[in-house]
């Protein structure tokens, strides 16, 4: 059982994060923000595979003006990610947006950032306090003799400062590196500081299966220490892939249940079906399902009853034939050749049903 550190619950639109509520997954477009119909075809998608906040890059005023038109056409709160222009952050927050993300030191001095607080405290609009490795103050580098879990923690504490000066306490932050045990001692160190609920990922983490592992490593160690409040996987590529890997982090820890989870075996010697595609066939043709269901594809008879039974539903392999499982009960055989179609015909059965 994972004990979840305690944090103030924020609003991202309909979303909260922080306090009692799930572990959201979000994700950033990869478009041209000025380019609306390419950006909210490529947000419906991610809203489809599950997203529940969205992050789009702000780096101009064309960009800006096409936030509006990009919100009324999506269904999941959007954050407007800003860099070292205060107004955009204002204008930003004039089109309704549902999160901020600044770094408060890189968008001008303290009279600019007090008049992006203000707005955004007015509209009840949280900011994330975003610190990366890769771009901390040059004074910090100095003082701390180089990128460290320490420097970073200090980096995010001084823009925390800022905020909370100006009586604003709306705040998420995130500590984000490519390196795995730097990111994490940051995030650890910072969760006995502040109570700010926190956004976890590994930044830069690569492509798709490096990115993955290197995700599912930082993220992961943290969210079982009870440390984050929603989470962002970083991939080189599509990010429909950042989403997918979210929640398949988050189900694996039995932190979230949200659509199949897969169980199938790696296959040895004694595996007599064609496992490996009757399991990459199962899964793809049920990426549909979002309801919680344990699904098992197995392969032999050593340990493929036993984790079937277990499952919600599965099948176990034999000679050019298996067996299929339903709660714990087997139901009948099933040629070699059928065994994908039948597994997925009776998942949509029990899907069906459900929903009813």
């Amino acid at each position: 059982m994972i004990n979840r550190r305690s944090a103030k619950e924020v609003n991202v639109g309909s979303v909260k994060v922080g306090g009692n509520a799930p572990i959201s997954v979000q994700s950033m477009t990869n478009t041209d923000t000025r380019d609306v119909a390419d950006t909210v075809q490529q947000i419906k998608e991610l809203e489809s595979a599950g997203c529940e906040i969205i992050r789009v890059a702000v780096p101009d005023h064309t960009a800006v003006n096409s936030l509006q038109s990009i919100m009324d056409q999506i269904s999941i709160p959007l954050i407007a990610d800003i860099h070292f222009n205060y107004q955009l952050a204002l204008e930003a927050l004039e089109k309704g947006v549902h999160g901020l993300r600044i770094n408060p030191g890189n968008i001008g001095g303290e009279e600019k950032v007090a008049a992006v607080v203000a707005d955004a405290g007015k509209k009840n609009i949280p900011i994330r306090i975003g610190v990366n490795a890769g771009s901390l103050e040059k004074e910090l580098l100095q003082l701390h003799g180089g990128i460290t879990a320490e420097a970073m923690v200090e980096s995010a504490l001084r823009h925390v400062r800022i905020l909370e000066r100006l009586q604003f306490n709306d705040i998420k932050i995130s500590l984000k590196a490519s390196n795995v045990p730097l990111m994490a001692d940051a995030y650890r160190i910072l969760a006995h500081k502040v109570d700010y609920p926190l956004h976890v990922g590994v930044t830069e983490a690569g492509t798709l299966r490096a990115g993955t592992v290197k995700s599912a490593v930082g993220i992961g160690i943290l969210l079982a220490e009870g440390i984050g409040d929603t989470i962002r996987v970083s991939l080189t590529g599509h990010p429909i892939h950042e989403v997918q890997v979210g929640y398949d982090i988050l189900k694996t820890l039995g932190l979230r249940k949200k659509g199949i989870e897969l169980i199938s075996c790696p296959t040895c010697g004694r595996t007599e079906i064609d496992l490996i595609s009757i399991a990459e066939e199962v899964e793809d043709k049920l990426k549909g399902i979002d309801l919680p269901l344990q699904v098992a594809v197995m392969g032999c008879a050593v340990n493929g009853p036993g984790e079937a039974r277990h499952a919600d539903i599965g099948i176990a392999g034999g000679k050019g034939e298996g067996l299929l499982f339903k709660k714990g009960q087997i139901i009948r055989k099933i040629a070699a050749d059928n065994l994908a179609d039948e597994l997925v015909a009776e998942v949509y059965a029990i899907y069906n049903q459900m929903k009813e």
